[in-house]
């Protein structure tokens, strides 16, 4: 099936991702006494356990540490709970799949929205930030839903692949949790990149999450303009990146009713 058709007929159930996003979400903070409010506690816990070890204990010098800190981890706690989530989506609704029709699709895009939409509710973190930092917010502000977008689309590709290969190789689920804890690591969210060395630094640059974690912090902490060529040509990779990952979703779910 064409990603123009797989689109329609996810329109077509667009009640069933309603469903399954709500459901994301209410199963997260089932028994919770916080519910949702854990969305911006956890990530403020973070903050403040990142700026303690790395500017105090490990002396990293950047001014206004926490807003240049807020600008990347938000992202990437999205970013990495995406993955993880969406990695076992199609194995923990193997019941369902095995009894009614509905595009696979439906699962992993529930599942990523689910942590976008807890992403919308930790950036309300920025407004004391910038208050305390007295930082005001500037025109640049208008491109982030354009870098939000871009960052969807990264994250859906990459969950629809790891979704689907996870149906048949269950230790994948493990392997993902080490390697998003080394690419935490080797992306500039801790650090600035002018801090990594010369000789390493194309490696960096060819990091698709560090490119956009990148676009954040240049319009939240440094008050600028992001790389306008740098996000469309991503732009581009993103969209073909996802018409690649639907291409390999579509030809593997054929076989996830035997699997789960």
């Amino acid at each position: 099936m064409s990603i123009i058709n797989s689109l329609k007929e996810i329109y077509k159930y667009r009640n069933m991702v309603n469903y399954f996003t709500r459901s994301e979400l209410r199963n997260r903070y089932k028994g919770s006494v916080l519910g949702v409010f854990w969305s911006i506690l956890n990530p403020l816990f973070l903050l403040l356990l990142y700026s303690f070890v790395f500017s105090f204990v490990m002396k990293i010098s950047i001014p206004n540490y926490l807003l240049f800190l807020f600008s990347g981890l938000v992202p990437w706690i999205c970013f990495k709970s995406s993955i993880l989530t969406s990695s076992g989506s199609i194995v923990g609704n193997g019941g369902l799949i095995k009894k009614v029709y509905f595009p696979r699709e439906i699962i992993v895009l529930s599942s990523v929205m689910s942590n976008f939409i807890n992403m919308f509710i930790a950036l309300i973190l920025i407004v004391p930030l910038l208050f305390v930092y007295q930082v005001p917010i500037n025109k640049y502000y208008l491109l982030l839903p354009l870098v939000i977008i871009v960052q969807f689309i990264f994250t859906l590709s990459l969950s629809m692949i790891v979704s689907a290969f996870t149906v048949f190789v269950r230790d994948l689920r493990q392997i993902l949790d080490i390697v998003m804890m080394g690419l935490f690591y080797t992306t500039p969210i801790v650090y600035k990149t002018d801090m990594i060395p010369e000789k390493i630094q194309d490696f960096f640059n060819i990091n698709p999450i560090a490119i956009i974690i990148k676009f954040y912090q240049d319009v939240i902490y440094h008050n600028q303009m992001p790389n306008i060529m740098s996000l469309a040509v991503l732009s581009v990779c993103c969209i073909a990146m996802l018409y690649i990952s639907h291409k390999i979703f579509s030809h593997l779910s054929k076989w996830f009713a035997e699997h789960v």
